[in-house]
């Protein structure tokens, strides 16, 4: 840690707005603050204290945005670059000595989840010897250098390049411009991610997010090990990481559906590449909302509903509750009787309870018989920071339909 400088712009939070910070929240919203002394700009330091004085910590200043703070340690002095290596060597341990990378069938995990890791504003994804970061603020994205060097001294000759994909994201979060690309090193010739065994093209230019959803991992595993003999529907399917378990587990057939013919041409290369038999999957590039309205859901044993969120803020939240009603009460009216519904939400404004109470609506206005088999999460390398329950964003169900 340096010594801090006399000069540093300071936050100050109005009277009893202080608690969540002293409970180690990281948020500081921008209704609590009582006076910015200063005049930071997007992404600069500053250091936040209490009414009566107390300093609180360091966080990234967003002035547009209602979360004004982020903050990255609640001590007194400011973060150097050692704090950014430390907590970088943190992380990747906590996945090492889970087993989550660095074995011949896993070697694709996240490093970092952001709040989850003590890093907001910052998701790391390994893909192999690839690592694709984005930077969900402009403070996080001015550390990218001493980012880097921490990987490096982390992970050592497992990685050979760094990909930095948050020009997107910035736009978004304070409009800071900027361009994705290669940082360090660059991407090996004969890149190859696998997930239990299974192997998956990563599309970290133009695909969603980092280019795979890693978080559902756990839960592709589980749908692999019902599948075997099953006929398979993976709405919703991006580049098909549900529908790879599924075949790889004996899925007598399977059908991605997705709106971009991209993700489909990424899926179909995937289900080549792990030798599968192709005449055993279909791809159907169609709207997900407009094709439950219409197709017949009856020949599946199983269907995967994993949308993406419908819910970005709380003010959406309404919204999103129909949203998901309606597309689970076509699939549970439609469906067979004995077969498996594997519904979702990513939507952080949508918690367990208001999700499974969706599901419940729907059930009942289906009239159908409908048994909660299993309740799913992120996995471990998703972690929720206990001080920030925000963080617990991804739930899902399995459940069995029956008349």
């Amino acid at each position: 840690m340096n010594e801090t400088s006399p000069p540093s712009p300071r936050v100050t939070l109005k009277a009893k707005r202080d608690q969540s910070i002293r409970r180690r929240h990281p948020w500081v919203f921008s209704g609590g603050i009582k006076r910015v002394e200063g005049q930071p700009k997007a992404g600069d330091w500053v250091q936040v204290f209490a009414n009566k004085g107390a300093c609180l910590g360091w966080g990234h200043y967003s002035p547009d945005a209602s979360i004004a703070v982020r903050m990255l340690t609640f001590e007194d002095a400011l973060p150097d670059d050692q704090w950014w290596h430390q907590q970088i060597a943190d992380a990747v341990r906590v996945r090492k000595d889970l087993g989550l990378f660095g074995k011949e069938d896993q070697n694709a995990c996240r490093l970092i989840h952001a709040e989850g890791d003590g890093m907001p504003g910052l998701i790391a994804d390994l893909y192999g010897s690839v690592l694709v970061l984005q930077c969900h603020t402009p403070g996080m994205h001015r550390h990218l250098d001493a980012l880097v060097e921490g990987f490096k001294l982390a992970l050592g000759d497992v990685l050979v390049g760094v990909y930095d994909k948050s020009a997107k994201t910035l736009a978004k979060n304070g409009g800071v411009p900027s361009e994705d690309g290669w940082v360090w090193g660059k991407a090996p010739g004969n890149h190859k991610a696998f997930e239990y065994g299974n192997q998956y093209v990563i599309d970290w230019e133009k695909g969603q997010k980092t280019g795979f959803f890693l978080d559902q991992r756990e839960n592709r595993a589980l749908l692999g090990s019902l599948s075997k003999g099953m006929k398979v529907l993976n709405v919703f399917s991006y580049t098909g990481g549900f529908s790879i378990s599924a075949l790889a587990a004996g899925a007598s057939e399977v059908h991605s559906l997705d709106s971009s013919a991209r993700a489909l041409e990424v899926c179909e290369e995937n289900v080549r590449m792990n030798g599968m038999d192709v005449s055993k999957h279909k791809s159907i590039q169609a709207d997900a909302l407009e094709y439950l309205k219409t197709e017949n859901l009856s020949e599946y044993d199983i269907v995967v509903l994993d949308p993406p969120a419908f819910a970005k803020r709380a003010s959406a939240r309404h919204a999103a509750v129909q949203g998901y009603k309606r597309i689970n009460l076509r699939a549970l009216s439609m469906m067979k009787s004995g077969s498996l519904l594997f519904t979702f939400s990513c939507s952080q404004a949508v918690d367990d309870a208001l999700f499974a109470n969706t599901i419940v609506a729907a059930a009942i206005q289906a009239g159908r018989t409908v048994r909660i088999l299993h309740r799913l999460h992120q996995p471990p390398d998703h972690p929720v920071n206990v001080f920030h329950p925000e963080g617990s964003y991804l739930k899902g169900l399995v459940l069995r339909i029956d008349d």
